[in-house]
This record gives structure tokens, sequence and C-alpha cells, in this order.
């Protein structure tokens, strides 16, 4: 496929919190795009507050997608998202719009540009080893052998700490290096890509301020509802930031205050973790918020002139 024939499409990226909706949401006002949500827990309907969906009022504003499409306790993977991500992308070029994929969930953004990475099946034998032992020190290990796999992966996500480990032990390389040589596949797409920054003081005091909003518009009882509904308090979206900490207040092991201060805290660091993994984007432009909030649309309609 030559270059000039790929569909172009616009990619939107940034730390939690950084404030992608509103951005997303201007852009729709100067540009015909519709939004493609790249967030791996906007996905869940009934996990509104606590990922901070775009809510019903702005959903009308411009047309969203793949918001809310899985249950909780449904198996949704990177290739669910691969093919629904796909398909709207072509729904929306083929009626004359632009595609604007905004979130924070950095694999789903190269698999949509990519494609499926191409490392290699597990071992039951290790995989059965590895579970065995004390998720801290699988942690450790990880962030021994695979530092880069370690700075995206969250020390609590034991799956993906397995998986990584494993891919190690039954290969020798590590799956960043797997990912590192799947980034260079040719795209199907051209893909004006933007970051989205602030300062980082400012960034952590609104999501300081987000958490204190999310608990005052109703998160414990948008968690008590999911639990209610029968989704299990070990489904892997539960064990999420924000979920797993109204769990363990639902279960009386510490106060809300403790709840709100410990879910600040873990937010800010998944933030700083994001911008780790995002400095590693070649070919971003990035966009400093909110002194260069005007630049958004300048710079993508240049590039859609240029394609």
């Amino acid at each position: 496929m030559q270059e000039d024939k790929k569909v172009t499409i616009v990619v939107m990226q940034g730390p939690t919190g950084v404030g992608k909706t509103r951005a997303a949401l201007d852009l729709a006002g100067v540009l015909p795009v519709e939004i493609i949500n790249a967030d791996s827990m906007q996905v869940y309907r009934g996990m509104d507050i606590g990922t901070s969906k775009p809510d019903a009022s702005q959903q009308t504003l411009v047309p969203h997608h793949l918001f809310s499409i899985a249950e909780p306790d449904e198996d949704f993977s990177a290739a669910d998202y691969l093919r629904l991500g796909r398909a709207a992308i072509d729904d929306i070029t083929a009626r004359g719009r632009i595609p604007l994929v905004v979130g924070g969930t950095g694999l789903y953004v190269q698999v949509l540009l990519h494609g499926l990475s191409l490392a290699p099946g597990g071992d039951a034998r290790n995989r059965h080893l590895l579970r065995q032992q004390d998720p801290a020190a699988l942690y450790a290990r990880l962030q021994a052998c695979d530092p880069q796999s370690a700075v995206r992966i969250h020390p609590r996500d034991t799956l993906r700490i397995v998986r990584a480990l494993e891919v190690f032990m039954s290969t020798g390389t590590t799956l960043s290096a797997h990912h590192a040589a799947h980034r260079f596949r040719p795209a199907p797409y051209n893909a004006v890509r933007l970051c989205l920054s602030r300062a980082r003081a400012e960034l952590y005091e609104r999501i300081n301020e987000r958490v204190q909003q999310m608990f005052e518009e109703g998160f414990i009882a948008e968690v008590r509802a999911l639990l209610e509904r029968g989704i299990a308090a070990d489904a892997k979206p539960m064990q999420a930031i924000g979920y797993r900490h109204a769990l363990m207040y639902l279960r009386g092991e510490c106060s809300l205050d403790e709840t709100v201060r410990c879910m600040q805290r873990d937010t800010r660091n998944l933030a700083k973790r994001q911008f780790t993994w995002l400095r590693r984007i070649g070919q971003a432009q990035w966009i400093n918020l909110p002194q260069d909030q005007a630049l958004i649309a300048p710079c993508i309609k240049k590039a859609l002139n240029n394609s």
C-alpha cells in the first residue's frame, strides 16, 4: 500500500488527568472528527465515574465509538479492540469524517496502528511456577530482567508480570524487545500523533481534584452497583486503580479518607509511568496544556493537508 493511499487518522494520547476528553471535544468543534476510545477501562459498561468516561451530554456533542461495549466480567482482549477499532475507522472514513483515537492505553494504540504483537506463546509449566510466587518478588524479578516492561506494567498486575517473565524464560528475549521489533511493522494508516502534557505539579493537582470529585459524584455507589450486578470483586477490571481502592473501603479495610488518599497517590504514579512510556514515541507532536491548546487544530489541519 502506497503511503499516499493510506487513510489518515488522528491519535491523541496523554497521561491520565491531562485533559484529553476536553481537548477532543474542542477539536470536534472545528474539524469533522468522530472519537474512538483507546482507554482499556472505558470499554466496560457501568464503569463510568471511576474511569472518567465522557458523560451522556458530552457524547451527544460528537459521535463516540467503543465506549461501554463490554461487561466487566467479559474477556475483552487486544484482539477484540483491534477488530472493533479498525471497523470503526472504516465506518468513519467511509462517511467522509476523520477518526480521532483518544486514550491513555498504549497497547490499544499500538495494536490499532501495527496489529497484534508476534510475541511467542506461553509455557504452561513456567506460568504455573511463576503464579506460585509472591507478586512483589515477581515484580522485582521483572525489574531486573526486563526494566522496560516493568515501567509500563503496574506492580499489582500479576497477570501481565507473569506473561512478561514467561516470555523471557521461554525465549531468552524480553517482552519489551518483542514489542520494540513489533513497532517497526508498517502501519496501515497515516497517523497524526499528538501527546498532551502539563506541568507535573499542575497535573498532579488536577488528579487529586478529579479523584475527590469522583467520590462526590457517587463512585462508591457505582462500585457497589457493580457488585450487586454480580461482577466479581476479583474480575480484572475491578482490580484497576480506583476500583480496587473502593473495594478495600467496602470491605472495611480502610477509611474513606485513606481510600481517597491512596487512590490519588496511585493515580499520580500511573501518570508518571504513562509519561515515561509516551516519551518513547517517535514522530509525535507534544502539546503543552494549557498554553499550547490553540496549536492542536492547526497542527492537525496542516498534517491533513499534507496527506
